[in-house]
């Protein structure tokens, strides 16, 4: 991060850091968005959604003008994706505000790839200070994840001012520099919550691959492992949503739960045959995901090699029966056992996340639309 001055708060990977407890979300603002904090000015709240929805919707930069966001087509998408790993990680609203100023502050909401000493990213994290390697930090679902560790660390961090708890975090040699993002930072929070959190009534498009239909509908009670726990309970889900009640499994390792977090993190970016899911948020088509390259881009970020195609993940881990599946397992559908043509990843709750086919979007979808066409399971972990 920039200028820092003493050592940066330790952070571990291992011990899952989930709130079970609803995504709590900011009253709609009126035209503007307005904080008291010193040096913060008011931001046209109203604009700033127009831009975000130009952005998302179709690429384009449009003719809305922010303060702040001088270059939308790489910032907005980098929001969207700190505010999706806080929805995947249980991080009601004013963490995501928290963690949407610091990165405006550290970044300018940019993934950088240089900064002061060895810092780099959205937060302008050091590996020598421990938040991971060079790659992982410059991997957004990473660094955000990080960051929401180090603020579950800090001790009554909700009743602090944006500016105190990003600087318990980030330990900057401008502590007071985060508070004139507050203004943004919640407008921007306003304008792609909904875009996360879409209706339930939504209907979702068809999608032969399993993708959420009639039989999709909250969670059952209890761990994510139960074998009998198929989904038959959620309402329908809609594409690229996560359905309410949903949490990350706490009772897996965490190597799977940074698997799931990290496929969360890709929830209603573009399929793409043939793509890397490298850059599943950019402009460049061949950075987005496939279903294989999702499994792999995953597991990637959780430090665990799985071969590129489903033909090779096939043979990746030990077979495990459809009857005993656990979140993190690859679940194979289409063509034949030995050879299948799509993936997906089990997530807890009878749940599953993949990437279906051209036109549609990375989803979640159940287990009980799945069970007739499953061909193989792998447990990687």
């Amino acid at each position: 991060m920039k200028a820092t001055t003493g050592a940066v708060v330790g952070l571990a990977a291992c011990a899952p850091l989930l709130l079970a407890v609803p995504i709590l979300a900011i009253g709609a603002g009126t035209a503007s968005a307005t904080c008291s904090t010193d040096g913060a000015q008011a931001v046209d709240a109203a604009a700033v959604a127009t831009q975000v929805k130009d952005i998302l919707d179709g690429g384009n930069k449009g003719s809305v003008s922010v303060p702040g966001m001088d270059d939308p087509a790489e910032q907005v998408p980098n929001a969207k994706t700190i505010q999706a790993t806080g929805v995947a990680m249980s991080i009601p609203a004013r963490g995501q505000i928290v963690a949407l100023a610091t990165a405006l502050q550290e970044s300018g909401l940019r993934n950088l790839n240089y900064g002061d000493r060895d810092s780099l990213g959205l937060f302008q994290q050091r590996p020598s200070q421990g938040w991971g390697t060079a790659n992982e930090i410059l991997d957004p679902v990473h660094s955000s994840t990080k960051f929401y560790e180090g603020l579950q660390k800090v001790s009554g961090w909700q009743s602090l001012s944006i500016t105190q708890a990003a600087q318990a975090v980030q330990r900057s040699g401008l502590p007071d520099a985060y508070a004139k993002w507050e203004p943004l930072a919640t407008a921007l929070q306003q304008a792609i919550e909904p875009l996360l959190s879409k209706s339930r009534d939504a209907s979702p498009s068809p999608s032969p691959s399993g993708s959420a239909g009639a039989a999709d509908t909250a969670p059952e009670a209890g761990g994510g492992c139960s074998a009998n726990r198929d989904g038959p309970d959620f309402g329908v889900i809609p594409p690229g949503a996560v359905p309410a009640g949903y949490t990350v499994p706490a009772d897996v390792p965490a190597k799977v739960q940074t698997a799931i977090r990290w496929a969360l993190g890709q929830l209603d970016t573009p399929y793409q045959w043939g793509g890397s899911c490298t850059a599943s948020h950019g402009k460049d088509p061949m950075g987005r995901c496939d279903c294989s390259s999702l499994m792999q881009q995953a597991y990637k970020a959780a430090g665990v090699t799985l071969a590129r195609t489903t033909y090779e993940q096939v043979k990746d881990g030990k077979a495990v029966s459809v009857g005993a599946l656990r979140p993190g397992d690859l679940i194979f559908t289409e063509g034949t056992a030995k050879s299948p043509e799509h993936v997906g990843m089990a997530i807890g709750q009878g749940l599953i996340i993949h990437a279906p086919h051209t036109g549609d979007v990375v989803r979640i979808t159940t287990l009980a639309s799945w069970k007739p066409q499953i061909l193989a399971a792998r447990r990687v972990i």
